[in-house]
């Protein structure tokens, strides 16, 4: 089983769901995505992965910057909200965790224990 976790240490879902991932005995690759931002297709992948309904529901659309670049107006595309997510990591949710072609939020962190 291969395991990535896409990780904030200073969010304490993350570390929530890290620590849960690693109660199950399980080692995941850890990245951290403000460091090592995910391309535009590692985002669509993660998005197709989530099988969510709109690009927006992997979005912090709290964040200053959603409101700054205007991503809440309906003439937005998803290849937009992709590039500004890539530009701006802060933009993307987390913590996503991904075992093979499955993802899911850790919002809560046990929403994660349906793929492992």
């Amino acid at each position: 089983m291969s395991v990535t976790i896409y990780h904030n240490p200073r969010c304490s879902k993350s570390r929530q769901t890290l620590a849960l991932i690693e109660e199950k005995g399980i080692t995941p690759t850890i990245v951290k995505y403000l460091d090592e931002t995910p391309s535009e297709n590692e985002l669509k992948g993660l998005f197709a992965k989530l099988g969510y309904a709109s690009v927006r529901d992997m979005m912090r659309t709290k964040e200053d910057a959603y409101k700054t670049l205007a991503l809440g107006e309906g003439t937005v595309t998803d290849e937009q909200l992709f590039t500004a997510m890539s530009q701006n990591p802060k933009l993307i949710e987390r913590p996503i965790v991904v075992n093979g072609e499955k993802a899911a939020m850790g919002r809560p962190p046990e929403s994660v224990l349906d793929i492992l």
